[in-house]
């Protein structure tokens, strides 16, 4: 049963749209007016049922939330996964497959580039990654829900997909299976039978069966499972740019796995204390570089990323370098341990730079600075009045991830009410806080969004996980349980 449907799926009323529309179209110009020589960003796909404005996600079912997002290296793939557990695989429809305009037809590389950027995504298939699991031997449950995904380096036109819950790790084969079916029978069959062996002598002679293929599917299979190897949550997964191996994160240890076995790691981050009492921070997401294999990023609950070289020594504990800005004493409170908590940091396509999140801010770091962030953003200001009644409400906790385009231009990250940033990293074009929605320049504007006064009913709303296509200025927007294609032009 395939879950989603494009846009054209979802009916409305076509004079709420066309009023939709006009007010879109007067705040694009309004906001093109000042955003100089960023590019426009304008609704492209999405898939799933759009919740209406003052919806809760009471209706939704939890297994059908968004959990992960991932582009494949050519941006002709893009998986979601969910808390169900489930893998859903998109693929990006050729040029050829497609109704070009007469301007796209002619022969130029411009009308190739147009075209190529025009191709809509459409699904090709879903399958069932993980399964609630229950550890017996902890009394403890294991959720089926996909924390993280990651794309690898497949082989024969098979694609490869890494994926992870909180205990195992499951390495996917996508691939397209032909169905044969016998034909060229020597006997006919007549009303739901065969025709007996009267059939076969009223044709010219014994014909000899022929297997043809009467379609082409889709499907998964599982490579290998990497498990046993983490008695903590997992909560990423990244490949190593020589596309043999990749790291494992949990909460207190980093792992790195060869994809070709599944039988041992080597543990290379240990955080661990020897008296669990004395534990004052735990890991919260691991990256690779981009180019060097040997190099790699970890952050953790106190608003630290450091970096490692494994060139230097097998256990990467003692960093080769520590990014963290110290906290202003004015703004420091009984919360500020949570909210500089560091929920996402990605390097950049060319590994100069690093972005992180944490519940407050984003700061973009260049590697070779350590002292301060090139730049720091707000995100949640406006909401530092109300973190007693966030924290009670467990939004305190909310993860929001972020990452690069693919020339490190832009930072793409989440917040509340459907909104999506698109923050300028070099800081030329003013940064955009769009809808997650048909009609993103409804409620188009910077930061804060709302007063701390007139604070959003529910928080449900929101929007943790996000993706930058790798060559092009396409965006995936995880908007609860829809998923939202943005174009930038």
């Amino acid at each position: 049963e395939v879950r989603c449907s494009l846009a054209g799926g979802i009916r409305a009323p076509r004079v709420a749209i066309a009023r939709s529309r006009s007010r879109e179209r007067a705040a694009a110009e309004e906001m093109a007016a000042t955003r100089g020589g960023a590019p426009e960003w304008r609704f492209f796909q999405v898939f799933g049922e759009e919740q209406p404005d003052g919806a809760g996600v009471e209706d939704i079912q939890e297994a059908d939330l968004l959990s992960a997002l991932d582009f494949d290296e050519t941006g002709n793939y893009l998986a979601t996964g969910d808390r169900g557990g489930r893998i859903v695989v998109f693929e990006r429809a050729t040029p050829d497959e497609q109704q070009l305009t007469p301007d796209d037809q002619r022969p130029c590389p411009a009308a190739a580039l147009r075209a190529k950027e025009k191709a809509q995504y459409r699904f090709l298939t879903e399958f069932q990654s993980h399964e609630p699991e229950f550890d017996f031997l902890k009394s403890l449950e294991i959720e089926e829900k996909i924390n993280s995904m990651r794309w690898c380096k497949g082989t024969m036109g098979c694609k490869m997909l890494l994926s992870t819950n909180d205990k195992t790790i499951k390495l996917w084969k996508v691939y397209g299976k032909k169905i044969k079916t016998v034909s060229n029978m020597n006997i006919e069959p007549r009303n739901g039978c065969a025709g007996g062996p009267a059939a076969v002598m009223r044709g010219r002679g014994l014909r000899l069966p022929l297997m043809a293929t009467c379609e082409r599917v889709v499907t998964a299979t599982p490579k290998r499972t990497f498990a046993n190897a983490h008695a903590y949550h997992i909560n990423s997964v990244a490949l190593c740019s020589d596309g043999e191996s990749f790291l494992s994160c949990d909460d207190l240890r980093l792992n790195l796995w060869n994809l070709r076995d599944a039988k041992c790691c080597f543990n290379i981050v240990d955080v661990k204390p020897a008296n669990m009492e004395a534990l004052s921070k735990v890991l919260t997401s691991a990256d690779f570089h981009p180019i060097d294999c040997h190099t790699f990023l970890y952050s953790s609950s106190r608003g630290c990323v450091r970096l490692g070289d494994m060139r230097a020594a097998a256990l990467c504990d003692a960093s080769a370098k520590s990014f963290e800005e110290p906290e202003d004493p004015a703004t420091k409170s009984f919360f500020s341990e949570i909210t500089s908590s560091i929920a996402s940091a990605r390097f950049s396509r060319d590994g100069r730079n690093i972005v992180t999140r944490d519940y407050l801010s984003v700061r973009i770091w260049d590697v070779r600075v350590e002292t301060r962030p090139l730049k720091t953003i707000a995100m949640h200001e406006h909401l530092r009045p109300k973190l007693c009644d966030l924290y009670e409400k467990d939004c305190i906790f909310d993860k929001f991830e972020c990452c690069f385009n693919h020339n490190a231009t832009h930072v793409l990250t989440g917040s509340y009410q459907n909104r999506f940033h698109l923050l300028s990293a070099d800081g030329s074009t003013p940064d955009l806080a769009l809808e997650a929605s048909q009609t993103p320049y409804r409620r188009a504007s910077a930061p804060p969004l709302y007063s701390a006064a007139d604070l959003p009913p529910d928080f449900s709303r929101r929007v943790l996980h996000t993706a930058f296509h790798p060559q092009h200025n396409v965006a995936a927007i995880a908007a609860t349980s829809t998923l939202y294609i943005m174009n930038g032009t």
